[in-house]
């Protein structure tokens, strides 16, 4: 059960229909988790209205449903593992529909939290499974650009939610959009049911390991080495992400005067210069390797990070805002392949979902460190702090993380 690929791929191979379909049932789970959080924090005033919560206990549905999904992540990972992933897969979504309805006849904090939290489970699994499976169906010359795809799936949601929920919510309520959030469920699950296990999936499991998925992420120096490596760049991309996203509206208003709306078009820029980031970073991953891709983005990460730092002009603002969001945020269009190819089919979804989740656990605290630093000193002063995470990622991607362009999965 080696790491190391057998050889490596340069030749360009077909894409079939069974891909594309697990390209488009992964990016819809996860642009489901983007959308479902949003519209959460969205609506956690009506709710709290409503079933007349505390700020504590509305502030704790969304704490439930990340707890729920680092629990599903790393459960529906390793079930994933070793059960297949179109049949796993097709679990996450029934579970996160289902629940997601029941969350719309709630009569009170504590069965709306128990809903939350198993919706939460089910949305747990749609990264690492859906990027294992999609790794797996396309071809090696294609396959960070697929999982780059994967990645919009996000930013997609997030978008839906931000331009559907102020329309919506007015209308049909709190619980008219938890009933709209289980559509995009039910399309991903008619798209799942039609899926067939990849090839790969199915000639390995005839042959697979006793350890446990979990077991094989350090089951020796090498292999610890790559997980250390993963959950370093992970915890750094995520850190970002929501160190920059979470204060930056808060920044342009405080220090600029910028109202609610001004503030949204500028992080709105942000957020495509993101998408675009993603979207680029797998072609070009594919065209000249994994480590050279992610070496220039945490290069320009650092950079942009420092510069934005420095602005004063809302122009400026507004187009540099772009170019860091291109740089900050699109190496999530990396994660899916990168990981793919360093760990095995036997611990591949499970991967994926804990070496991520790690990372957003530590991600998490970005807000916190960032709003920390800028009341003890200056906004400034915390995004060029940015900066110097940023060298880290450098320094683990080059000493821990080998290429692995084209491998051929194990």
């Amino acid at each position: 059960m080696s790491i190391t690929a057998d050889r490596i791929e340069d030749v360009p191979a077909a894409v079939d229909s069974n891909a594309w379909k697990a390209l488009l049932g992964s990016a819809l789970g996860y642009g489901m988790d983007g959308f479902d959080l949003l519209i959460l924090g969205f609506m956690l005033r009506a709710i709290a209205a409503d079933l007349g919560l505390t700020q504590a206990q509305s502030a704790s549905l969304v704490t439930a449903t990340l707890i729920g999904a680092v629990l599903g992540g790393i459960g529906l990972g390793m079930l994933s593992d070793r059960l297949g992933r179109v049949r796993v897969l097709t679990w996450t979504i029934v579970l996160f529909a289902v629940f997601t309805g029941l969350c719309a006849f709630a009569r009170g904090y504590w069965d709306l939290l128990l809903y939350r939290t198993i919706a939460g489970i089910g949305l747990g699994g749609e990264f690492g499974i859906g990027m294992a499976l999609v790794a797996e169906a396309w071809p090696a010359s294609k396959r960070a650009r697929a999982s780059s795809y994967v990645g919009l799936g996000w930013q997609v949601g997030v978008l839906v939610a931000a331009l559907a929920t102020p329309l919506l919510l007015p209308v049909i309520g709190w619980r008219g959009m938890f009933a709209v959030g289980v559509f995009p469920a039910v399309a991903a699950y008619f798209i799942r049911v039609s899926l067939h296990e990849p090839e790969l999936f199915v000639e390995k499991s005839k042959d697979r390991p006793k350890e446990s998925s979990l077991r094989l992420l350090v089951k020796d120096g090498d292999t610890a080495k790559l997980s250390l490596g993963m959950v370093i760049l992970c915890s750094v991309q995520n850190f970002g992400y929501y160190g920059v996203m979470i204060w930056l509206p808060n920044y342009l208003s405080t220090r600029f005067g910028f109202a609610l709306t001004k503030s949204a078009v500028w992080t709105c820029a942000t957020l495509a210069g993101m998408a675009l980031g993603i979207f680029l970073f797998g072609h070009i991953a594919d065209r000249i390797g994994r480590r050279p891709a992610f070496f220039t983005y945490m290069f320009g990460a650092a950079v942009m990070v420092l510069v934005y730092s420095r602005l004063t002009d809302p122009i400026e603002l507004l187009v540099v805002g772009a170019i860091m969001g291109f740089f900050v945020n699109g190496m999530l269009g990396g994660y899916g392949a990168l990981i793919s190819e360093l760990f095995p089919t036997a611990a591949r979804a499970t991967a994926q979902n804990v070496l991520f989740n790690i990372g957003r656990g530590v991600g998490g605290f970005g807000p916190v460190v960032v709003g920390a630093i800028a009341s003890a000193y200056s906004f400034e002063t915390a995004i060029a702090m940015l900066a110097a995470l940023y060298v880290l990622d450098l320094l683990a991607m080059w000493l821990l993380i080998p290429e692995r362009r084209g491998a051929r999965l194990t």
